[in-house]
């Protein structure tokens, strides 16, 4: 065996390092780095606590509009229904994600981690649809909070003169400010980040503190609420109907996601470097997350308990003042105008930053993906056609919400709850999968909270499944049409020895040497019987190279690294190649490192619709129409230094 590296063959050319666009359009589209490569290490990490604003713009931003859909929502009942919401971010979402944090140390959340706990066509599937979900609450985050912020700008009374009531423009221009920042090139700035959400944070904690002094200085009304609570019936009338209500306030979990996805930037010990599971940036990150739920959970409950005392019900109803605005409006209520600018201008800057975040987070999920599972076009990887794609998708959300701060809230909801009970369920099956019985109960009882969250959020406002939906049949459209017409890629990264034998071997088969011969069965006497049979029917001469493919169980892949093991018998040769995925791209592959004088393919002469799905589903089918098709368009677009090998389709 070769011991130490891996003797790996040289990579053939790929379409886009053979002819990349340099110019017009296409050119300008394929700038910038690629989004599948990863570019965090420990030399561009930051301390959690920095880290920590980078996941509060998103977090943190609900702020912004949680409380007053909550008074609308549930009224006054609003604090009681926060505090459950409060438990459950506490006992349900944080120690779900304190174990994705363990597992998915890479960044790429609990979608990873139900991928490689579900391998095969069935996880490749449950990804595709978490991707629409995914994309769901991304894309409502970034409309949502654009919508949000033009209402701050609207209400303000120093904009509103300029701005007026164009609420469905404000929201465009702010989503298309966005995508021209995107297009420009931006990366996550810790620095831009901090600067948003700490500030924000500290104007948020000034008129909390006022309004508390307020409510004290007025205990009517407190009385007023205790007496609105009464007419509820008693408390155990007003937790049930608070546990029935507070699944409308579940966006108020957002953040959960996005802190997982950080973890590359968030910097662990020394000591990672040279463990293969960087234990300090998981503990570092259960640190973050901790402190996010913590300084949430605080804002939660005193923001839903005096907006439910101190703001009017024709106030925070559609269309009134503080209809998506309940702690802007208190700001500037009880602390002038100046400082209510102050808390709008924030407000603005930190919703437009959530809508960076989610754009950010789906530029970092889908390239990680689709074209790993070649469900996606190549260009996907490049971030400017992908941002273009995606404003689109919020221009036409936007517009069918009608850039509505309440009528968005149920998709998304919805899309944050799916992805923290798929995250639990995976929690729940690797921990019952390393034996922790304990755990995976408590993970699964957190299963079944989120799952009647999910349901009753659906079931009162099911627009947000509705858009899910559509997000799904349009990724399974495009994955399919992709996966057809990738289907004819040679679909190797990297070939490689199996052993020093047939490194030295190697050069004596390459270059015109000799013939190669894919047969199907690899014992001895299928070897010499076919190669009486073409030296008798074709007349050949020079060394024949017999080729034998074994396929990986997981034909899902789309890409795999080859490992080869040469031998040679009298004057023929043998080889094995493991680890493929399909046999016809593994066949032109080969074909193509070696360039023998002539290549032999076998027709199987089956029902064409039958083999056509199983070569896209389990890689075989018929394989000597695919590698010849495989090789012509391989050679429409790469140069012709010498004559091709000859091909010849054979009846088995």
């Amino acid at each position: 065996m070769i011991r130490g590296p891996k003797t790996y063959l040289p990579e053939l050319p790929t379409r886009e390092s053979a002819a990349p666009p340099r110019h017009g359009v296409a050119g300008w589209l394929h700038q910038g780095q690629r989004l599948d490569e990863e570019t965090h290490d420990n030399a561009h990490s930051h301390p959690w606590y920095m880290v920590l604003w980078l996941t509060g713009v998103d977090y943190f931003s609900t702020l912004g509009y949680q409380p007053g859909i909550a008074l609308l929502a549930a009224g006054a009942i609003s604090p009681i229904a926060t505090a459950i919401l409060v438990l459950v971010t506490l006992f349900c979402a944080l120690p779900i994600y304190a174990q994705v944090a363990r597992r998915s140390f890479a960044g790429h959340g609990s979608i990873a981690l139900l991928e490689n706990l579900l391998p095969g066509w069935a996880g490749k599937f449950l990804v595709l649809a978490l991707l629409g979900f995914a994309a769901t609450d991304f894309v409502i985050t970034m409309t949502l909070s654009a919508a949000d912020a033009a209402e701050h700008a609207i209400h303000n009374p120093f904009l509103h003169d300029y701005i007026g009531e164009h609420q469905i423009v404000l929201t465009l221009l702010l989503l298309s400010l966005l995508t021209a920042v995107f297009l420009r090139g931006f990366k996550e700035a810790i620095g831009l980040a901090s600067a948003v959400a700490i500030p924000y944070i500290l104007l948020n904690a000034v008129v909390l503190v006022r309004a508390l002094q307020e409510c004290f200085a007025h205990p009517e009304a407190l009385g007023t609420w205790q007496n609105a609570l009464s007419m509820k019936g008693d408390w155990t009338h007003v937790m049930i109907a608070a546990g029935l209500v507070f699944p409308q306030l579940a966006l108020g979990l957002s953040g959960f996601e996005t802190g997982a996805s950080v973890m590359p930037l968030i910097k662990g010990d020394a000591a990672d470097e040279e463990s293969g599971v960087p234990h300090g940036r998981i503990r570092n990150t259960r640190k973050l997350l901790a402190a996010a739920a913590l300084i949430m959970s605080v804002l939660l409950i005193t923001s839903s308990f005096v907006t439910t005392l101190l703001i009017p019900q024709e106030a925070y109803k559609d269309g009134g003042k503080a209809s998506g605005r309940a702690i802007a409006y208190l700001a500037h209520g009880l602390l002038g105008p100046a400082f209510g600018t102050a808390y709008d201008i924030f407000s603005i800057l930190i919703l437009w930053f959530a809508g960076a975040s989610a754009m950010a987070g789906l530029l970092h999920l889908i390239p990680r993906y689709l074209p790993r599972f070649g469900m996606a076009p190549t260009w996907v990887v490049f971030p400017r056609p992908l941002v273009l794609i995606i404003f689109v998708a919020t221009v036409l959300v936007t517009i069918a919400f009608k850039a509505d701060v309440h009528a968005q809230s149920g998709a998304y909801a919805t899309g944050v709850l799916v992805l923290m009970l798929s995250a639990a369920v995976a929690a729940a099956l690797a921990l019952w999968k390393e034996r922790d019985r304990a755990l995976s109960i408590y993970c699964w009882l957190v299963v079944c909270v989120f799952a009647y969250v999910l349901f009753e959020n659906v079931e009162q406002r099911p627009d947000g499944i509705i858009i899910a939906s559509i997000f799904i049949i349009i990724t399974l459209i495009v994955s399919g049409i992709s996966r057809y017409d990738r289907a004819t890629e040679l679909r190797v990264t990297k070939v490689s020895f199996r052993d020093q034998e047939s490194a030295e071997l190697w050069s004596q088969i390459t270059g015109k040497k000799v013939n190669l011969a894919p047969v199907r069965s690899f014992d001895e006497e299928t070897r010499q019987r076919k190669s009486v049979e073409l030296r008798k029917h074709y007349a050949i001469d020079g060394p024949i190279a017999f080729l034998n493919i074994e396929l990986i169980d997981n034909r899902s892949d789309f890409l795999s690294e080859l490992s080869l093991r040469l031998r040679k018998e009298g004057e023929n040769y043998h080889i094995k190649v493991t680890g493929a995925i399909a046999i016809a791209n593994t066949i032109a592959t080969v074909s193509e490192l070696i360039d023998p004088v002539r290549l032999f393919l076998g027709l199987s002469r089956q029902n064409l619709v039958s083999q056509a799905l199983r070569y896209l589903l389990l890689g075989e089918g018929e394989t000597g129409l695919m590698v010849y098709t495989i090789l012509v368009k391989y050679w429409e677009w790469t140069p012709e230094d010498d004559v091709r090998p000859l091909i010849f389709l054979m009846s088995d």
